[in-house]
């Protein structure tokens, strides 16, 4: 698996992950996987990380619709790599194809956490004694 850079991504990394991101989703939306596992699930990518060299990329998925077992899915979608990149090569042209690595998009799960920790009333309280002390200062 590629090992992550300390610098930023270069222009050229975020367009090329998401032109990956594009060609991906519309591999999983069309269904052109032909995996049985894969029948009736939508599968969101949300990011595609590249290496410097372009020659590795990363593909942050979340499968939708209530899926029990993302897990599973996201090791369906490494071990049809082959197919999947030879789908998505049809749709994008590089000079060389990237491996592909799947990973489970977390980020909306961190998102619905915090999302209910601000939902608590003890939190309410907080953010409306700080509110009241932001109007009394100006």
């Amino acid at each position: 698996m590629p090992a992550q850079s300390k610098r930023p991504p270069s222009q050229r990394q975020l367009r090329v992950g998401e032109e990956i991101r594009h060609a991906l989703s519309e591999v999983f939306y069309r269904g052109e996987t032909h995996a049985p596992e894969l029948d009736g699930i939508s599968i969101t990518v949300s990011e595609v990380r590249i290496s410097p060299d372009l020659k590795n990329a990363t593909a942050y998925c979340t499968p939708l619709a209530g899926t029990a077992e993302p897990d599973k899915v996201i090791q369906t979608l490494n071990d049809l790599t082959p197919l999947i990149r030879r789908q998505m090569n049809k749709k994008i042209v590089l000079k060389y194809s990237p491996r592909l690595y799947f990973k489970l998009d977390k980020s909306f799960d961190a998102a619905n956490r915090i999302n209910v920790l601000l939902q608590k009333p003890e939190v309410q309280k907080d953010i409306a004694a700080a509110s009241d002390d932001d109007d009394t200062n100006s």
